[in-house]
């Protein structure tokens, strides 16, 4: 190169932005490390090559989970679309399923709430690519940043094994992909290739995602033949224990005074007292197998969610306790009537598709100041009340 040359690039180099400088030096470093894991220099090239950051952490503290209420987050999940079409999977799915529990010990109904939950049934995988997600999550975000570097060099091992080609490589902002949402790690350690094509490709094959997650839920502690557990019915005043991680025999709760809905006993082995709304809204004593599925993702209402839509697909009932709420959330189904409705009011929803985001949420709040309802910009029963004129 010649000198006047080196000149021009020393002065570019000074004009760069520090952020776009921590970039390169950042996604050197990704690079190094996946190198060092032993993926080949043609995968790194290929995947890491004209990489920008994307959105990825402003997604962070979002997680719907974490940050919407129980009633809204389980009405959203567990509705009579989901149901339905959940119940048609257990039929259409029936070999791959029954293969599955009989490799790994977990029903087949557990396995189709599962992917229902996490992307209704293949429909919704999220479209970001992996690999830009974590190669940003890692040089950017305010935490996590070592997680986010295995789980990119993860990734990358998972292209260069070709059991996902790039173009099917996308998923969620935070790097989960597939049928069933698996993070890159999980895969590598948990993927199994059910269908016996000679690929773990959670991605293109039911039958893999199905398979997989069946192993992970075995991994994580499922026992077959042992329920999830149960709704039961709290004695007035009730004021002992509670939590997740406070396991006791059933007797010991049966002493205290906790009876199943219709007064019968609780049976044998031990659980955990769950209060997802307090001690004033539906009471779950849970089991091992309870823990097992939040172990997939670690917030109970995402489990409780998973449970519930389980029972469903077995026939069984739904939540009976009403939540502690006098505007409970929504189903899917009024959702989109609800913006539906946004939208003859003359608001900006985008399309009617129950998917809540920034514009209905604006637009709802919006609404909810012009009738006096609380301004959150949560879909609830009141609003869709108030927007149909009731």
């Amino acid at each position: 190169m010649k000198p006047n040359h080196l000149a021009a690039c020393a002065l570019l180099l000074l004009a760069a932005s520090p952020a776009r400088a921590d970039w390169g030096s950042c996604l050197a470093s990704l690079r190094h490390s996946a190198a060092s894991a032993g993926v080949s220099q043609e995968t790194i090239a290929a995947a890491t090559g004209s990489l920008e950051p994307n959105d990825a952490v402003s997604f962070m503290d979002k997680q719907p989970e974490f940050t919407t209420p129980v009633w809204d987050y389980v009405a959203g999940l567990v509705d009579e679309e989901r149901v339905a079409e959940g119940q048609t999977m257990l039929s259409q799915h029936a070999a791959s399923l029954r293969a599955a529990h009989s490799r790994y010990g977990v029903d087949p109904a557990t396995v189709v709430a599962v992917w229902g939950v996490e992307s209704d049934f293949g429909k919704a995988f999220g479209k970001r690519s992996v690999v830009q997600s974590l190669a940003t999550l890692t040089c950017e975000a305010p935490r996590r940043n070592d997680y986010w570097r295995k789980e990119f060099v993860s990734a990358l091992k998972i292209l260069d094994a070709g059991d996902i080609s790039p173009q099917e490589f996308v998923g969620s902002w935070a790097g989960a992909f597939g049928h069933t949402q698996f993070m890159p790690s999980t895969f590598l350690s948990t993927a199994v290739d059910l269908d016996g094509d000679g690929r773990r490709n959670i991605a293109s094959s039911a039958a893999d995602a199905l398979g997989s997650t069946a192993n992970y839920l075995h991994k994580s502690g499922w026992r077959d033949g042992v329920p999830w557990g149960f709704e039961v019915r709290l004695p007035t005043g009730y004021n002992g224990p509670s939590g997740r991680g406070t396991k006791l025999s059933m007797g010991a709760w049966q002493s205290r005074g906790i009876t199943r809905l219709d007064g019968s006993g609780l049976g044998d082995g031990s659980a955990a007292l769950l209060l997802p709304a307090g001690r004033n809204g539906p009471a779950f004593l849970v089991t091992q197998n309870f823990n097992a599925v939040y172990a997939y993702n670690a917030a109970e209402s995402y489990a409780l969610a998973i449970c519930v839509l389980s029972d469903r697909l077995r026939g069984r009932p739904g939540i009976q306790t009403p939540w502690p709420t006098d505007d409970p959330g929504l189903s899917r189904a009024e959702r989109r009537e609800l913006q539906t409705l946004l939208t003859q009011a003359g608001y900006d929803v985008g399309e009617a598709d129950g998917v809540i985001g920034t514009k209905s949420k604006e637009a709802i709040a919006d609404y909810q100041g012009k009738v006096g309802l609380p301004h959150n910009g949560r879909p609830s029963l009141k609003v869709l009340n108030a927007l149909k004129g009731r």
